[in-house]
């Protein structure tokens, strides 16, 4: 599974971080507020691995980011082994059990290859597009959308914190240029001692105590927050 997301845009201008002023004064930035451009950061991510592919740009269209997805996902899939061979009817029920549950459910290929990868990403329309879909589906990956206010469920996003929090936090840049190199070599960077991520977090343990404290009542959906004696 790889997860895909579209970071920024990060202005070049004084970004906050830790300060090393004296104590008793407060930390200083430049009082002016120069407007020196933008970059975005295109990002897939690998949660299991912690692997990371990024590219800093300008401008995030379709017409640059839908390339740079298209190549990038062709060179993760030379890398992974070759894919199993089963039966028509075996590997279209395999893709099938990816759209149990999904309100939208967009029509598969009557032809599909095995299937080799899931990629998570936000649903916005510039991800849906008829073209991008069909050529997913022509590669063996099957695209899986997060719902609508739902883009925390995209660990893509969690890994762009992490780069741009280590990237940006207390410089200065002072064009676009710069934003792209330090974003780039901050992910060269994680990359020589990657990190894996395991759904989870704060979000989860909140659910797990809320399980804990509830009792069902009579084997309904209802529950009660005291012990009926």
């Amino acid at each position: 599974m790889w997860t895909e997301d579209e970071a920024g845009p990060y202005q070049a201008i004084p970004h906050l971080g830790s300060s090393w002023q004296p104590q008793g004064e407060p930390a200083r930035q430049s009082h002016e507020y120069i407007r020196a451009g933008t970059a975005k950061l295109l990002t897939l991510f690998h949660p299991a691995s912690g692997a990371v592919r990024v590219q800093g740009v300008t401008s995030c269209t379709n017409a640059v980011l839908h390339p740079w997805m298209q190549q990038t996902l062709t060179d993760i899939l030379a890398s992974l082994p070759e894919a199993k061979v089963v039966p028509p009817a075996e590997n279209r029920a395999i893709w099938e059990r990816w759209q149990e549950g999904l309100s939208v459910k967009w029509t598969l290929q009557e032809k599909l290859p095995p299937l080799r990868m899931l990629l998570v990403l936000d649903n916005l329309s510039g991800h849906k597009t008829p073209k991008l879909v069909h050529w997913l589906m022509a590669q063996g990956i099957m695209p899986l959308y997060t719902p609508i206010a739902g883009s925390w469920l995209n660990m893509a996003e969690s890994i762009q914190r992490i780069l741009v929090r280590r990237a940006l936090a207390g410089q200065s840049p002072t064009n676009p240029t710069q934003l792209i190199e330090w974003l780039e070599a901050t992910a060269r960077g994680w990359n020589q001692h990657p990190t894996p991520f395991i759904w989870g977090g704060k979000r989860r343990a909140r659910r797990q105590r809320a399980q804990t404290q509830r009792h069902s009542l009579g084997g309904s959906g209802a529950y009660t927050l005291q012990v009926i004696h």
